[in-house]
This record gives C-alpha cells, structure tokens and sequence, in this order.
C-alpha cells in the first residue's frame, strides 16, 4: 500500500493542490500534542500548593504527576492499533473530548485519590490523541523532505509542551488557584476538535486486524506495576517484599507481553520493527532524552521554589530558557541530521544532555539561579536535538499502512521515558533526602507524625519548621533544604551516567543515514 493509499479520498487530492489546508492540519495537530505535552510538566510548579491544600506527600506528588503518564504510556499502543482499524481521525476526536472532561475534574478535585484518579482519566484521552497526530501528520506529509520537516515542527511542539509548562502554570497561579492549571486544556481541546472536523483527513489502514485487548491490558499492567515499585521504594524500602515483587511481577508480564505478540494473529507491537536498528536505537534514544528533561524539570520546579525561594510565576521564568532553547534548536535539527547523519546529531545531542546533568548536581544550598542557568541551556540544546531526528529516524522506518502502530510505539517510548524520569529521578532523590534528614533528626525528640511530614517532602519539612519557629524552625529549614540538595545532587549524577552510556549505545548501533529514499 502505499503511503497516500490509507488517506481518506475525499480529503486526498484537497491537501495536496491546498498547502494552506496542510498546513492548518499541521497547526491542529500540534496544537492537540501541546497542551498533552504540557500537562506532563505544568503540573510541577502547582505541586508546592497542592502540598499545602492536600497535604500531598513526595510520593503522592509522584503519583499525580505519573498517574497520567502511566495510563497515557499503557494504553498509547492500543490506541495506535485501534486507530489503524477504525480511522485515525475518530480517535483523535474521541481523544480530545476525554482529555478535555479529565481535566476539568482534576481541576476540581479535593482530595489526592480524586485528583490521581482525574489524572489518570486524562491519560486515556492523552493516549488516544498522542499517535492519532503523527499518524495522521505522516500520511498528510508523504515525500520525506516534507515528513522530516513537519516532524520536526511535531517534535518540537512536544518538546515545548515539556519545557513551556512550568511558566503556564505559573502566570496561572500568580493568578488563579492550583486547579486553573488544568482548567485551561478544555477551550484549547475544544478549539483544536472544532478546526479538526473541519481540515483534518481521515485514514487508516483497510486491512488493519481488530486491536489486540490482551495486549492492551499487559502493556498498561506492565508499566504500571514497575512504576509503582519504582515510586514507592524510597518509602516501604527498595528490598521490601512487596516493591520486589511488583519489580519482578512487571519483569514477568512485559515478558508474557512479548510472548503473547510474537504468537498473536493482530499483534499490539510489531515486534519485527525492533530489528531495524534504525527504528529500535532511535527509539531508546528518544525515551532517554525525554526521562533526562522530564526527571529534571520535576526536580527544578520544587528545587526553585522550595530551596531558592522563587514564587510559582518567577520559577516558570527561570525554566524558560530551556523552553526557548529546545524550540529553536528543534525547528532545525532535522534538517542538521540530513547533512550530517543522525548519528552524529543525536549522539551530540546526548553527550550534551549528560554535561548539563553533570553541571546540575555541582548546585549546593549556596549555588544561585545564574550558577545552575549553563546547565539548564545545554539540557536545552541536548533535548531539541534529540527529539526530532529520533522520531524521523522510527516513522521513516515504519510503512505507512501501520502509521498508527508506528506512531504510538514511538509516543510510548516519549511517555515511559517522561514517567520513568519522574519516578527514577524522584525516588532517587527521595531515598537521599530521607537518609540525611533522618540524620539531622537524631538526638532530637520529634513526634512520630511530625517526623513522617518531615521525611514526606522538603515542603512538609519547610511546613514544619515555619509552625516551630526559632532558632529550632531555621535549623530544621536548612537541613531540609541541604538534604533536599543532596538528594537532587546523587539523582542528576545517576542520570547523568545513565545517558552517558546511552550514548555510547547510540554511537555504536545507530545508522547513521536513512536507506535511499526513506
């Protein structure tokens, strides 16, 4: 089949005489990745409120920020195949309208269950919209000048979504409570639906099998199941019966999942995909990047408010330069890998990921916003380079009939990569943090309740010490935040290891250019 051949007729022969309808297609796709990109990190600068109206631990806070990725990265397969079955464009709209009702209930949630189950709500939407958009953007874009081009705008954009959230949501809590943060999807997700009934085509592939449900269940079940154990460990402890167990039980049914596809008549995953080092190595890549910004940006947020002082608006102004930085870097790295190979750029763009990790765990109680701002441009620069020739590099791979089984792996992998940057980067801080304030509170006799909200979250901690006051109040604050530093020191260094190595995979397994004409 050929790659025009799953367009819908009728809207066919209209965008490719219309580049204005192309390109308002293009707008509306973008647009819809955005505000599901956004709401992976406008959230982190709400969580300091949220502690304080919810009493969230650092664990819940975990959880409300994962919960929607959890169910996003899950179910994104099962919706990519469900797409290709009966039609990309249905999907997207469906998508659109959950994401929209999931977030109005989680801006109106009272409570931390209410609000990661809202949360996760929303993630059913997230992934029913996330491979629906590049599904549809690579059969609207065929010649592969134009795909890598319009990609790169895409990648961008879900870039942007990640880097640009902390400032949204701190103009809106400069202005409206906690919940606008989430209010502010519906208008955005009931515009990008009106425009997209109107110039967005729809497509799919004829002879696409029914979606495969078991895998559907796995993969989510799966995922689930490792985060959990990864999130919870620093509070029930890393050896504790039930984190094993929920590691090995994770362990055991991606491998059942795997077993399940390789036998399956309508397989989830196209497992013969992964041979193509051009698709799996690019594919890593792109999850890696994605858990270094996303782990980082959720440490930043509390890191600039908590430990610098800065309000929910000046933290999101300070966050921006990487969001500016990813854009610009973004918009042209695609064409950079056409000239000089995707390799080159994407292990480049790693090594500098790696360095701003590097630079970021040198920060100390002392260190200013200046101090910590070199690291946070090459984070920048490491991640827009990064993010669009990966995702050329997978959907050049992939035959246009399965766009959307293409689409939603390469979406899985920026969702895992975003959830897994939060819980490994969160957790490792947290088991930091809570081994050095235990220390600081030895030879002091703390009430047990008390004790738990110090060792919950630096907030909790700063909450404490504000009701103690004193000469007692201020020791308290400055071991909390000299824990909290530690904490983030030993989890940015670890990161920074793990794409370190990473980039050496990549410059040993990755092609270096797409085959002739791809």
């Amino acid at each position: 089949m050929s790659r025009t051949g799953s367009l819908t007729r009728h809207h066919e022969g209209d965008l490719e005489s219309n580049r204005g309808s192309r390109r308002l297609v293009l707008f509306v796709l973008s647009l819809s990745v955005l505000i599901i990109n956004l709401d992976g990190t406008i959230l982190n600068v709400a969580l300091p409120s949220i502690v304080r109206d919810l009493h969230a631990t650092s664990s819940q806070l975990q959880w409300i920020v994962d919960a929607y990725v959890i169910v996003l990265a899950g179910l994104l397969l099962a919706a990519g195949s469900l797409g290709d079955h009966v039609g990309r464009k249905r999907v997207f709209l469906v998508g659109l309208g959950v994401f929209a009702l999931g977030s109005a209930l989680s801006a109106f949630s009272g409570s931390t269950s209410s609000l990661v189950a809202a949360r996760a709500f929303m993630g059913v939407g997230g992934a029913a919209v996330m491979p629906s958009t590049l599904s549809i953007l690579t059969n609207v874009f065929t010649a592969p000048h134009d795909r890598a081009r319009a990609i790169g705008i895409w990648s961008g954009t879900n870039g942007l979504g990640l880097a640009l959230g902390p400032l949204v949501g701190g103009w809106l809590l400069a202005h409206y409570w906690w919940g606008s943060v989430f209010l502010i999807n519906v208008p955005i997700a009931l515009v990008a639906a009106v425009i997209a009934v109107i110039v967005v085509p729809d497509s799919k592939n004829v002879d696409a099998a029914a979606p495969d449900y078991v895998g559907a269940i796995a993969s989510l079940v799966g995922v689930a199941l490792l985060l959990w154990g990864i999130i919870e460990a620093p509070a029930k402890g890393w050896l504790s019966p039930s984190i094993v167990l929920a590691i090995l039980g994770a362990v055991a049914v991606v491998g059942g999942l795997v077993w399940w596809e390789r036998r399956s008549t309508h397989p989830l995953i196209e497992l013969s995909f992964f041979r193509l080092r051009r698709f799996s190595v690019a594919m890593g890549g792109l999850g890696l990047a994605v858990f270094a910004l996303a782990g980082t940006m959720f440490l930043l947020t509390q890191y600039l408010q908590f430990s610098l002082g800065y309000s929910a608006f000046a933290t999101g102004l300070r966050i921006t330069p990487i969001a500016v930085v990813l854009i610009v870097v973004a918009a042209f790295s695609t064409t950079l890998a056409r000239y000089a190979g995707t390799k080159i750029v994407v292990v480049a763009a790693m090594v500098l990921i790696a360095l701003g990790l590097q630079l970021l765990s040198a920060v100390n109680v002392h260190t200013t916003y200046t101090g910590a701002l070199p690291a946070f441009f090459l984070l920048g620069i490491g991640s827009g380079l990064a993010i669009a020739p990966c995702t050329d590099s997978v959907m050049g791979s992939v035959p246009a009939e399965l766009a959307g089984v293409g689409s939603a792996t390469n979406s899985t992998a920026l969702q895992i990569g975003s959830a897994l940057g939060v819980a490994v980067i969160g957790s490792l801080l947290n088991t930091r943090y809570q081994s050095r304030i235990d220390l600081a509170l030895v030879g002091h006799a703390v009430p047990s309740q008390v004790a738990a909200l110090i060792r919950s979250s630096l907030g909790g901690a700063l909450a404490v010490a504000q009701r103690t006051g004193g000469d007692a109040g201020l020791q308290l604050a400055a071991a909390a935040r000299q824990s909290f530093v530690a904490g983030l020191d030993f989890a940015v260094d670890v990161a920074a290891a793990i794409v370190g190595v990473a980039a050496l995979i990549v410059a040993a397994l990755l092609p270096s250019r797409a085959p002739q004409g791809k």
